[in-house]
């Protein structure tokens, strides 16, 4: 399975999304890849969102109501579950829409148009449908789902980033106007201030809702959570320092904050 679901609380509307954690490339989408295997390698560390699955795992021990957690077992490299998988994203710009086409420093990755339909049929909706269900299921079991996406960002812009010339704080938070409610916004800006400033859509923005409930379920809310790396990592790929575990921490204080009902 290319992704996982981790049973939280019964009575836990949370579910912890980590989608870009992984670096894993199964053998037959590697082979459509142009990139050596350093290339690759180098690619991989300003790509991934590296040790956020930890910091996901470990919020989820120390929270009072354990949340569920949704991780996503491939690299964005394979499919990018997040973006939208047709003309409204606007990623497509650079060469990073369902299926990347270009790197981060927007050299070739796939030629042509990187044959995105059998990626997309393979792994992009059984992820979409595993999803849309973690959070149906939520909703029947307590009336709410509350997404959190748990991402991070380079210290420093890379060249594919449509905007990267705002400000880069320790802790974004990306919201949506229909589906991230103020008293969410308002819990994470109180659990991440420990770690330093947050800031508000920049230099990411928006959230992540199945599109099943995107701009229609108001009981479906969403935060997105992008942690700078400086802040727990060695950049770009490295080891984790000591700072994983404040964030951890602070992930934890924003789950229990979240009404249970």
């Amino acid at each position: 399975m290319s992704f996982a679901l981790v049973s939280g609380a019964d009575d836990s509307p949370v579910i912890l999304h980590v989608p870009h954690s992984s670096r894993e490339i199964p053998a037959e989408v590697r082979a459509g890849i142009v990139l050596d295997d350093p290339a690759l390698e180098r690619e991989l560390d300003h790509i991934t969102d590296a040790h956020t699955a930890e910091i996901a795992a470990e919020a989820a021990a120390l929270a009072g109501l354990t949340p569920w957690r949704f991780v996503n077992r491939l690299s964005r490299l394979v499919v990018d579950p997040e973006r939208f998988p047709d003309e409204r994203e606007e990623m497509l710009a650079v060469g990073m829409g369902a299926v990347y086409t270009r790197t981060t420093h927007k050299e070739v990755l796939r030629e042509g148009d990187g044959r995105p339909g059998p990626l997309i049929e393979r792994y992009f909706r059984p992820y979409a449908q595993a999803m849309s269900e973690a959070v149906a299921d939520r909703l029947a079991a307590t009336g709410r789902a509350v997404i959190i996406d748990v991402h991070s960002y380079p210290t420093r812009a890379l060249p594919y980033e449509l905007h990267g010339s705002g400000p880069r704080p320790p802790v974004c938070l990306g919201t949506d106007s229909f589906h991230t409610p103020p008293e969410l916004l308002a819990a994470a800006s109180e659990a991440f201030s420990q770690i330093g400033e947050t800031g508000l859509d920049s230099p990411f923005a928006g959230t992540y809702v199945p599109l099943e409930f995107y701009g229609r379920d108001p009981r479906v809310a969403a935060l997105m959570v992008e942690i700078r790396r400086d802040t727990y990592m060695t950049e770009p790929g490295g080891p984790a320092t000591a700072g994983l575990g404040a964030l951890a921490q602070a992930l934890a204080r924003l789950v229990d904050a979240v009404p249970k009902g």
